[in-house]
């Protein structure tokens, strides 16, 4: 049948076939995508369930994780550093307690406060030490002898870390000499005692070189030798100084001129140089010397009945026996550990707290108790 224009109808069926082919088309592709998410999502569940069951990090050799734990260890700043490592895994925490590491650990990372200070401390502590760390082992030798009294396996563990040249623990070592720590008046090795400290004198330990200044210029366990004396104690001062110079910009600013003597009483700086005027600040307190002091503060503040702490604040070392430390003849409140802690206390506190300073002036009007490098000491008895 045609139309006036002479197109021609559809035959019968054809627009219902057309359209029954338009919904197939349609259901196909309606079809096929859903056939594509489901692969999808099948795929993303098979890729989660293979992170999930499947650690990459596996797949790192151990020689090269103990590597990145050892950088790690030797520039942590604070326990958390590499304790948050120890409780990431079963893996990590063994390949981080490895004694290759353990023997890098910085001192930071076995800080610990006094009022923390337990058996799981303690056994890190011991870890690190038989891996070798010789930090370690003055640190856990200086707790055992001075804390927890065990003075045998101390002063073993300060001979370990002094056997490697570590000065401060040839240091401890002298001031226990000095002193006879430990042990009775008659123990006391002053030869010993300035062998010590000339070796760690040696290494650039700067309160050896001032001990051993004053050892020289007394007479104090060796031959009294006052010029060489006064060489060493300038060289402390000038060691000190320029510790604080290479620190930055930032420490320079507490370089100051000329302090009056409040300034000294508010602890703004510590004179060193004394004949320039140069103060600079109180060097940073060592961690084991911090533990010592909290250790004490938490038990009263005495290390036990008629014994008392060195007075210098960056000490921390009690007395072992009563009577071991000297004082200071004149006021008789303060006491010290070694003569190094005399000249700095002095320095910093308590020149500004003792006598007046015209009781040390003679009829001559000269200084009595010049420790060599320009400042006033006071003399100590035993």
């Amino acid at each position: 049948m045609r139309t006036r224009r002479g197109a021609c109808y559809p035959v019968p069926g054809v627009v219902a076939r057309m359209c029954s082919d338009v919904g197939v088309a349609n259901r196909n592709k309606d079809l096929h995508m859903h056939m594509h998410m489901h692969i999808h999502k099948r795929q993303k569940k098979k890729l989660d369930t293979i992170a999930g069951e499947y650690d990459f990090f596996d797949t790192l050799p151990d020689d090269l994780v103990i590597s990145i734990f050892c950088k790690l260890i030797s520039t942590a700043t604070s326990p958390s550093d590499f304790l948050n490592v120890l409780l990431t895994c079963k893996r990590l925490n063994r390949l981080a307690l490895h004694s290759l590491v353990l023997s890098k650990a910085s001192p930071r990372t076995f800080t610990v406060k006094a009022k923390n200070w337990g058996d799981s401390a303690h056994r890190f502590l011991k870890q690190c030490a038989d891996a070798g760390n010789i930090e370690a082992c003055y640190t856990l030798g200086m707790i055992r002898f001075y804390c927890l009294q065990n003075r045998g396996s101390g002063a073993s563990l300060m001979a370990k870390a002094a056997i490697n040249s570590h000065a401060r623990a040839l240091y401890s070592l002298a001031v226990i000499q000095f002193n006879g720590s430990g042990g009775t008046k008659s123990d006391k090795d002053l030869r010993a005692g300035v062998a010590l400290c000339a070796r760690a004198a040696f290494l650039g330990h700067i309160d050896a070189l001032r001990e051993l200044g004053h050892c020289l210029q007394d007479g104090y366990g060796v031959r009294q030798n006052i010029a060489e004396g006064r060489r060493f104690l300038v060289q402390a001062n000038a060691r000190e100084l320029a510790a604080v110079l290479s620190t930055g910009a930032a420490a320079r600013q507490w370089l100051t001129w000329n302090l009056q003597p409040q300034q000294l009483r508010q602890g703004s700086g510590c004179p060193l140089l004394s004949d320039f005027g140069c103060n600079v600040p109180a060097a940073e307190v060592h961690p084991v010397s911090r533990f010592m002091a909290e250790w004490f503060a938490v038990r009263g503040g005495s290390p036990g009945p008629g014994l008392r702490l060195c007075s210098h604040v960056g000490c921390g070392r009690p007395e072992t026996r009563k009577h071991e430390f000297r004082r200071c003849s004149v006021c008789g409140a303060v006491n010290y550990c070694s003569r190094a802690c005399q000249a700095l206390d002095w320095k910093f506190r308590h020149k500004a707290e003792c006598a007046p300073v015209e009781q040390w002036l003679d009829d001559d009007g000269e200084d009595v108790g010049d420790d060599g490098d320009g400042d006033m000491v006071v003399m100590m008895d035993s």
